[in-house]
This record gives C-alpha cells, structure tokens and sequence, in this order.
C-alpha cells in the first residue's frame, strides 16, 4: 500500500547514516591511536577522544576490544587497497613490501602489535578471535604461495609449506616489533636474507 512506501525508505536512509556514522568513527579512532596510542582502557576514554557521547559510540561497538580490532582491519583494508602488495613475488618478498607499506602508519603497527599481545591474555575473547582467524588465513594463504613458488622453482623443494609459513609469520611479526622498539633494526635486510635462504642455491648464486 501506498502508506507503507515511507516505513520502507526511512529505514534505508537510517542504515546509510549509521554506516557512515560507523565509518566517522572509525576513521576518528585511528587518527587518536596513531596519535595517542592503543593503550585505552575504557570506550568511554576513547568517545571522550574522538567527540562522541559514550552511548553513540557503544551503538555501535559494544567493546573496547571490539573497536580496536574494528579500527585495525578497517585501516588495514584501506592500506591495502591504497597501496597494493606485488602478486608475482615470493612469500616473503610479500611480506618485506608489507613491511615497507606499514611503516608509512607506525599507529597501526602498534596497534597491531598491542592486539596481538592481549590475544594471549584471559578476558580479551574479541581480540583472540581475530588473532586466532588472522593467524589462520594468513598461513593458509602464506602456505599455497610457498607452493606455488616451490612450482616455479624459486623456494626449494624439501620445505615443508605449512611450516615455512608458520617461519614467514613469525619473522615478519617479530621484525615488526623489533623495529617498533629499535626503528634502526634491519627489519627489511633481515627479510631480505630470508628470502634467499629458501631459495634453491641455484636461485641464490644467480640473485
């Protein structure tokens, strides 16, 4: 019925708007974590940050934990697509471009980095969800490149790919933190090296 036609479009343009609602906020939070850190201890701390009551912001997160890992794949997204990582290179040439991309947020390695240590306390269900699901997908993914790679001849054969990625990550994330506390590590050398040493001699020999 014709009367039913307004019931139907308001809730559309009330959608819209809390999405981009969502999205303000978002952005918002990773301008005051780049800038203040991710070490909040309340939503209430960040709503007062970024301008918002506390009850329009718990709208839409219901947890601090649940923002910050919202801000993180938000920001990550958005890193990607504005600065896409080479597909025709090896495992670790993907992470060494990955690392040179994020040193262009440091807040959002920090971020990252403080994520990652509350998912192994108790009390951050959240946050050890998304680790745990992140962990997962990117040796799954890490491990079909080393494959592929093997295919091509450029990792060597007697690797096994699921535990190569498991090494890929750990360096890579381990670098990261490094590089945090001592911006003077070696970070992408130290990736550098990594790739050569799974590479067959042949590889190496040739550079």
């Amino acid at each position: 019925m014709p009367t039913d036609q307004p019931s139907r479009a308001r809730p559309k343009g009330s959608y819209a708007k809390g999405l981009a609602r969502r999205q303000q906020i978002l952005d918002c939070a990773m301008e005051v974590i780049a800038r203040r850190g991710a070490n909040y201890t309340s939503l209430r701390a960040i709503a007062r940050e970024i301008g918002v009551t506390h009850a329009a912001l718990t709208h839409h997160f219901k947890t601090l934990d649940g923002l910050l890992v919202e801000v993180y794949k938000d920001s990550a997204a958005k890193l990607e697509v504005d600065h896409p990582i080479d597909e025709d290179v090896t495992p670790v040439e993907r992470m060494r471009q990955a690392a040179l991309r994020n040193r262009r947020t440091m807040g959002l390695v920090q971020l990252y980095t403080s994520l990652m240590a509350s998912a192994i306390e108790n009390g951050h269900p959240d946050v050890t969800r998304f680790a745990s699901q992140r962990f997962a997908d990117v040796r799954s993914e890490m491990g079909e490149l080393v494959r592929r790679e093997q295919g091509h001849g450029r990792i060597r054969q007697d690797i096994d790919p699921e535990q190569a990625a498991s090494l890929i990550i750990a360096a890579s994330d381990g670098l990261q933190v490094q590089w945090l506390l001592e911006p003077e590590v070696e970070q992408i050398g130290a990736l550098a090296l990594l790739d050569d040493l799974l590479r067959p001699p042949e590889q190496v020999s040739k550079g």
